[in-house]
């Protein structure tokens, strides 16, 4: 087990699984620059610890995430240089890490998940929520375009004409409603939300590790790419993970109708 804490966020690694834990609890987990740093940091620990099979990110409390802490960020510039620079600068760079994670990464939504704070869900490979979970784009609401990437996520998740309602109207959205649209999921009770997450997280880091990664790249390259060029790759991809311990031990356990052990080789 490794613990790394920094100001409103936790980080643990437990039984193969890091979990990023949004702790701002008393701001519905509404983030300020430490917090943006440290989850961008905590993503690329996740990265290369060899330890780390999965990742999942939640909020302590009642909330997932409400957005950017705007009583933090009063005191900025303001001039649109600035503006800019604070997002691909510093917010961006949790966009950033997400896309180079190429472990599973599920956003454990347990409450509300508004403007930024859905985005940041958004950057994840599966979205699992709780019963009380609820979703907004809410930028419109005051003003402003989505500036953590809603734009380009929510389309590839629900469609773009889904997408479009979301984003003109900040209408909220339930997690029944989310996991009809396909933006979620699961859902689960509130009350076994968490044993139900990590259950799901714990399945996954009981798959062989290098065979799920290669998948997540297949995938994640499939959707910029042509047929050719993504079967290319997956040849690749089989030739490699053909030739490790696990893939070896993978055909053993099924052959003797037995649980697999897996090792990351």
């Amino acid at each position: 087990m490794s613990d790394q804490d920094s100001p409103g966020l936790d980080y643990r690694v437990a039984d193969h699984i890091a979990t990023i834990t949004l702790n701002r609890p008393d701001r519905k987990n509404a983030f300020t620059m430490d917090v943006v740093d440290a989850w961008a940091a905590a993503l690329r620990s996740a990265q290369t610890d060899p330890d780390v099979r999965v990742v999942v990110v939640t909020g302590a409390g009642d909330a997932f995430c409400s957005g950017v802490d705007l009583e933090a960020f009063a005191e900025r510039e303001r001039t649109p240089w600035a503006e800019k620079n604070l997002l691909t600068e510093r917010i961006h760079q949790v966009a950033f890490a997400a896309e180079a994670l190429t472990k599973p990464y599920l956003a454990a939504v347990n409450g509300v998940a508004v403007g930024a704070g859905m985005d940041m869900a958004l950057m994840a490979d599966i979205r699992i929520a709780a019963r009380s979970a609820r979703f907004s784009e809410g930028y419109i609401r005051v003003g402003l375009v989505p500036g953590d990437g809603g734009c380009w996520y929510l389309p590839r998740i629900v469609g773009s004409a889904t997408a479009l309602r979301l984003l003109w109207t900040g209408d909220f959205v339930g997690a029944d409603e989310a996991l009809g649209m396909g933006l979620v999921s699961a859902v689960h009770d509130d009350a076994d939300f968490a044993s139900g997450v990590h259950a799901f997280a714990a399945r996954l880091a009981a798959q062989p590790p290098v065979a799920v990664q290669l998948i997540k790249r297949a995938v994640r390259e499939g959707e910029r790419h042509d047929l050719r060029t993504a079967l290319d790759l997956i040849s690749s991809h089989q030739a490699v993970v053909t030739s490790t311990q696990d893939s070896r031990e993978a055909l053993a356990a099924f052959r003797e109708k037995r649980p697999g052990v897996y090792t990351g080789r």
